[in-house]
């Protein structure tokens, strides 16, 4: 099974043993030992044990289950597959999953509702009812009555919307999107998912002016970074169409799905938005889907009315959302195949044609996405102005030179006191690393950067805030108003002041360097930070073939985050490993889905 978390080290497992020990739970305390199970685990378990009445010594696999489910979230899974999970460690007295799974069906804790067992999958009850939830939420969507669609006046807006950059295949998915409530619209890089956007926003504006009415519209996305660049795609696309059609579609306004919903200071996981406070907004558009965990696509259907139009935009082969979940390449997969026993076709909308002229970058990862190593490494290995592989154990000439000029330039920039074209240059160059910390991690090679920057210009860093430093916004900060993934850059005014220049959805903002809080330096930044975001030219760091971040989802989408370049430095079993290992999540609403919509709905006969 694999995971997105890294390891936090042995000293997290000793202080477990005590909770283990005090649980009397000998499993437990022998997955701790072993390194399955952390300190957060078994905390977890022992105090739900004590409440649920439980005896540590007769029900010692009903507390292991209880670990492992709050261990699955944290790993990013929704639930524990008694079926599967003996893989994380095969030498362990793993209990037979039959006999598992009736120990379990018969505890306390499931009479009680703490945990749901389904077919083998067990589940905190928190999160069996969010994926319960998101289920009922999506079937009862997709299953309403369609749009009411004025025939007339779509038909005189097509000729107006199709053009050299509109394919047949997404003047298709535009159409299906103006006659359904609920679109899931998918592909990879270059095939014109915003451009399809676009012109489907345009129509609808177009059915909404033939009603007399205004259409309302809001562009979402996981993190800052990822809404800006939808509203600045978008917003792209709408200038070359007619400008009658530009009016009625208006500026939409591009917001965090925790803008969008509206966060609240009081609750973390609750929004002001919600069943009895419904967004406002006819057409609620969210991109980078991929990224939104089975907590917020739960809150997002829950505010968004019916009657609204709800398009969910992304690639499922890209990286997970940090969170729990898969929800994207669940739903993808849920609703695969023909129609539902009620007659309902699918609200998933596939784009495969590539518009990019990068065809190298595109040949690498349709490889990875097949699964092909011996073609990954092919591709890699040929001839190429857009593709080159540095096999090596020893990374540092291969980083050097771009991650230099790149700081440099952001540095030039910062010097002259000119934030936008500080910011700009970031766009240039990204070193996208898969961990945080160790020889391969973020940490490491941001402090090397600035040796290297310091050795080019015989100016030491001294302190965390210096002129060029480059910015990574890391979580949200609503007083602010600065959010999770936008970047910037440190900046001297011309009165010698130092400012931190960050980029929202609007314009460029200026701070100073004591306001910001989850600020981190990014001359190399994760690759799941780098989602939603894009950049001329991107270094991949592979780390070791054995690291347990290391997976084919991680690589594509480094390497899909390049527009023009991207260069791959490892070795040629770290690109084997992440080619042949998929990453892996337990949820079971790929089932659930397919289990409903093989049932017809009695509410739909009568």
């Amino acid at each position: 099974m694999t995971e997105i978390f890294e390891p936090v080290g042995d000293f997290d497992r000793r202080l477990a043993l005590g909770a283990a020990a005090a649980a009397g739970a000998g499993l437990v305390h022998d997955f701790n030992v072993a390194g399955v199970l952390e300190a957060s685990d078994v905390h977890v378990a022992s105090r739900l044990a004590d409440l649920g009445g439980l005896d540590a010594a007769r029900d010692a696999s009903v507390v292991l289950a209880v670990a492992l489910a709050v261990r699955a979230v944290r790993a990013g899974s929704v639930c524990v597959d008694l079926s599967t999970v003996a893989a994380l460690a095969p030498g362990l007295a793993w209990p037979d999953p039959e006999a598992w799974a009736r120990e379990i069906g018969g505890s306390a804790l499931v009479e009680a509702g703490v945990l749901r067992l389904e077919g083998g999958l067990v589940y905190l009850d928190r999160y069996h009812r969010l994926e319960t939830q998101v289920c009922a939420d999506l079937l009862a969507r997709v299953r309403a009555e369609a749009p009411v669609v004025d025939e007339a006046a779509l038909s005189a807006a097509l000729p107006r919307i199709s053009d050299d950059h509109l394919s047949d295949e997404q003047r298709e998915a535009v159409v299906r999107t103006v006659r359904q409530s609920t679109t899931v619209l998918t592909g990879g890089p270059g095939t014109g998912k915003t451009t399809t956007v676009a012109r489907m926003l345009v129509l609808l504006a177009d059915q909404a002016h033939a009603r007399g009415e205004r259409l309302s519209v809001a562009l979402a996305a996981p993190t800052g970074k990822a809404a800006t660049r939808l509203q600045e795609a978008v917003v792209g696309e709408l200038a070359g169409l007619d400008p009658a059609d530009r009016d009625r579609v208006g500026k939409p306004e591009a917001m965090t799905l925790h803008r969008l919903l509206g966060w609240r200071f009081d609750n973390q996981t609750r929004f002001r938005h919600d069943r009895s406070n419904r967004l406002k907004y006819d057409v609620v558009v969210v991109d980078e889907t991929s990224m939104v965990e089975l907590t917020m696509m739960g809150r997002l259907l829950e505010a968004v009315r019916p009657t609204s139009r709800l398009v969910l935009v992304g690639d499922p082969r890209q990286l997970t959302s940090v969170g729990a979940g898969a929800v994207l390449s669940d739903i993808v997969a849920g609703f695969e195949g023909p129609s539902d026993a009620a007659g309902q076709g699918s609200p998933v909308v596939s784009l495969t044609t590539n518009f990019r002229s990068t065809r190298d970058i595109l040949e690498l990862s349709e490889a990875l996405r097949i699964g092909d190593a011996d073609a990954v490494l092919e591709r890699l290995r040929a001839p190429s102005d857009e593709v080159d592989f540095v096999e090596t154990t020893d990374p540092g000439p291969a980083l050097r030179s771009e991650a230099v000029a790149s700081a440099l330039a952001v540095r030039t920039a910062a010097e002259a006191g000119d934030p936008a074209a500080a910011v700009a240059a970031l766009d240039h160059h990204r070193l996208l690393c898969a961990h945080r910390e160790g020889p391969y991690g973020v940490r490491a090679w941001n402090k090397q950067v600035e040796r290297w920057v310091t050795e080019e210009t015989g100016q030491p860093v001294y302190g965390e805030w210096y002129v060029g430093r480059p910015l990574l916004v890391t979580s949200n900060d609503h007083t602010l108003e600065i959010y999770n993934g936008e970047t910037g850059a440190a900046v001297r005014l011309p009165d010698g002041r130092l400012r931190a220049w960050i980029s929202g959805s609007e314009r460029l903002r200026d701070f100073a360097p004591g306001r910001l809080e989850a600020i981190e330096t990014m001359h190399a930044m994760t690759i799941h930070k780098s989602q939603g975001s894009q950049a001329e030219r991107i270094t991949v760091l592979l780390p070791e073939a054995d690291s347990r971040l290391l997976t084919r989802e991680l690589f594509y989408t480094a390497v899909t985050r390049a527009q023009r370049h991207v260069t791959v430095v490892g070795t040629e079993a770290a690109v084997r490993s992440a080619v042949t290992t998929p990453a892996q999540r337990a949820t079971g609403l790929v089932e659930r889905l397919r289990g409903a919509r093989s049932v017809v709905d009695p509410a739909r006969e009568t």
